[in-house]
């Protein structure tokens, strides 16, 4: 019987991960979006290389691919810039999903950088539930995840069930180096976002963003007062 997105269990989804770990990321890619389209979206922050990536790959199977982005209102302005970048590329319409709250709102109800207070209430109120708008009606989503970004993701299946928003994730990256996905973006020209040159090895919001020093895993510039190293929307 053909699968539909209400019949993939997270069993079936696990089976289905360690076959695809010996196909190419463009097969799992082209399932996805054979599966799912047009209920599944790419969710891509114009931060991190491995989204960018993702734009490249996806939408030379689909022009019309999906995508979507957080807009915390505290992110780079090289972010922004790379957004308009790849727009002007690939021709994609990124939508932007928002906090309920303006940052000058926030402040005045939680008091002035709650980011540097409480980091994971700054991530639920501007990540997480603009996360679950975001998914709202979709069957899937694509992640740029990988396993090498940190201990916290080194078990991510290829794809898998989201126990968090209830619908299918797709990550077709998780075995991919950050060797790998370096080479991808030179070798197919691949707009990223300029920080990656000064040190930025993964780019959230820039209270919260800092270069990565030698010897630290790509994600140790991520919230580095804290021991907090997720936003709250993978893990």
């Amino acid at each position: 019987m053909e699968q539909t997105a209400q019949t993939w269990t997270p069993e079936a989804l696990k089976e289905l991960s360690e076959e695809f770990e010996n196909k190419s990321t463009q097969e799992v890619a082209a399932w996805a979006l054979e599966e799912f389209h047009p209920d599944i979206s790419l969710a891509c922050s114009f931060g991190g290389p491995g989204g960018v990536v993702l734009v490249d790959l996806l939408t030379k199977i689909r022009s019309d691919v999906r995508v979507f982005y957080l807009d915390t209102e505290f992110l780079f302005p090289e972010t922004y810039e790379t957004r308009d970048r790849l727009i002007e590329r690939y021709g994609i319409r990124p939508v932007a999903y928002r906090a309920a709250l303006s940052p000058g709102d926030q402040a005045k109800i939680q008091g002035p950088e709650l980011y540097a207070r409480q980091p994971d209430l700054c991530c639920h109120l501007r990540k997480v539930l603009p996360m679950r708008q975001a998914l709202e009606g979709l069957s899937a989503w694509i992640s740029a995840i990988r396993r090498d970004q940190s201990p916290t993701r080194a078990n991510v299946g290829i794809v898998e069930w989201d126990t968090k928003f209830n619908l299918v994730k797709v990550n077709p990256l998780a075995n991919w180096t950050e060797d790998d996905v370096r080479n991808y973006v030179r070798e197919h020209d691949v707009p990223y976002n300029p920080l990656h040159d000064r040190g930025y090895m993964s780019i959230g919001c820039w209270p919260c963003t800092r270069p990565v020093d030698e010897g630290e895993d790509s994600r140790a510039g991520r919230w580095a007062n804290f021991s907090k190293t997720e936003c709250g929307i993978h893990r």
